[in-house]
């Protein structure tokens, strides 16, 4: 069993496991384009969020934007009577209409932070967020400033905890040096994360002793083993709209990947989306993946993940040997 992770410098204990909730705000749009996960069946999603808290996951992270409300207003009815058992991380900065599913731009000025936060506080179910994220990337570090002090604001009024942002290095040291920033957040994965950009977070995570929340651990899918070459996307479903083909292209050299290494992932019994999770936890101890889900099942086998534990050196080296041999950064990074 793995241990527990702190959150980054402060002496809060989350579970090394989190919940990733952008998949469960359902079907989400901007100018057209669909950026969430397809339809989802709310009471499944809640019953599946209790079967993770039951399992000893902690830390729960969403955003206002995934389905423009709904994940957040879905976390808050499945953390009714246990909010204080869990650490809530939620985002702002993307404007929309509520339960609309449409998304409308983008907002940094002090006014609308302090109306994001009082909806999410009002969607959640709660009078304070653990952490609060902002959501904007590309965003000049130089103009953070005004963004800083109104967070700055809302931690002194007890609504907010902790702050962050989850961008490049240089933005993040923004955020960190205000003093509230005990965590970062980025993607990797386990054909990711023997590159450089992925030493670059980490190195950066262990100067700043900062926890490393990662998202998209499970590559969207591709790293439970379970695609093949019949494989096919939903209308709705972010993977489809960005034109993921399982048959061409980076993704289908790293399904090969992935099915070279499945007898060295399942050798000890995991399945092939533990073993991915496994692999964060071998790569550095500052890493909390919050892979997505949508059913119960997907929740418990992540969960389940927790039981093995980290991958053992030997198994770190045939994945990265085979990784760095197949994948160029580039196509990595595309996964």
């Amino acid at each position: 069993m793995i241990h527990g992770r702190r959150l980054g410098w402060t002496n809060l204990e989350v579970s090394p496991l989190g919940l990733g909730c952008w998949a469960i705000g359902g079907p989400t749009q901007f100018q057209g384009s669909h950026f969430g996960w397809g339809e989802i069946d709310e009471e499944e999603a809640i019953r599946a969020i209790q079967v993770a808290l039951d399992g000893g996951v902690t830390f729960i992270d969403t955003a206002d934007i995934y389905g423009t409300g709904r994940s957040e207003r879905i976390v808050g009815r499945a953390l009714a009577g246990r909010r204080d058992r869990v650490l809530v991380a939620t985002k702002f900065g993307l404007t929309f209409d509520e339960f609309s599913g449409n998304m409308t731009g983008r907002d940094a000025s002090p006014t609308y932070i302090k109306q994001a936060c009082e909806a999410s506080l009002r969607r959640l179910g709660t009078d304070y967020i653990d952490l609060y994220q902002f959501h904007i990337g590309g965003y000049d570090p130089a103009d953070v400033d005004p963004v800083l002090d109104t967070l700055d604001e809302l931690v002194a009024e007890g609504k907010v905890r902790y702050y962050t942002w989850g961008t490049e290095p240089e933005g993040v040291k923004r955020f960190v040096e205000r003093g509230r920033c005990p965590a970062v957040q980025f993607g990797l994965n386990m054909l990711t994360m023997f590159f450089g950009e992925a030493d670059e977070m980490l190195s950066f995570c262990d100067e700043h002793d900062l926890l490393a929340i990662i998202n998209g651990p499970l590559g969207k899918g591709l790293l439970t083993g379970k695609f093949d070459q019949t494989t096919r996307f939903a209308e709705g479903d972010l993977r489809r709209q960005r034109g993921w083909n399982v048959e061409a292209g980076s993704l289908a050299k790293g399904r090969r990947v992935v099915d070279e290494l499945r007898d060295i992932l399942t050798s000890d019994g995991r399945t092939v989306a533990q073993a991915a999770l496994g692999a964060l936890w071998a790569r550095s101890e500052r890493c909390l993946p919050i892979p997505g889900f949508k059913t119960v099942a997907q929740v418990r086998e992540n969960v389940a993940a927790l039981e093995h534990g980290p991958l053992t050196p030997e198994q770190m080296r045939a994945i990265a040997d085979l990784v760095t041999s197949s994948l160029t950064e580039e196509e990595a990074q595309s996964l």
